[in-house]
């Protein structure tokens, strides 16, 4: 998680890496390796504007993935 803060499984989005590209596994079932945010505006502005989630998934976000991604950006 970008801001580290401790949280259930439940209580996090996953994303994850997958040969389509990264994406938001809803069920928590998909294979690949997968990054974990909490649902604060702030964490996902900062993981879709840096560099943390191509560290964390180990491959380079494309404008597609950012664009697929903005899309679910929680709304608080």
């Amino acid at each position: 998680m970008v801001c580290r803060q401790k949280a259930g499984k439940r209580g996090l989005t996953r994303l994850v890496r997958t040969d389509a590209g990264v994406l938001v596994d809803a069920t928590g079932k998909l294979n690949g390796r997968g990054a974990y945010l909490c649902e604060q505006m702030a964490c996902w502005e900062r993981a879709l504007n840096s560099d943390v989630l191509t560290k964390a998934l180990r491959t380079p976000l494309s404008s597609e993935d950012r664009d697929r991604l903005r899309q679910v950006l929680p709304r608080s």
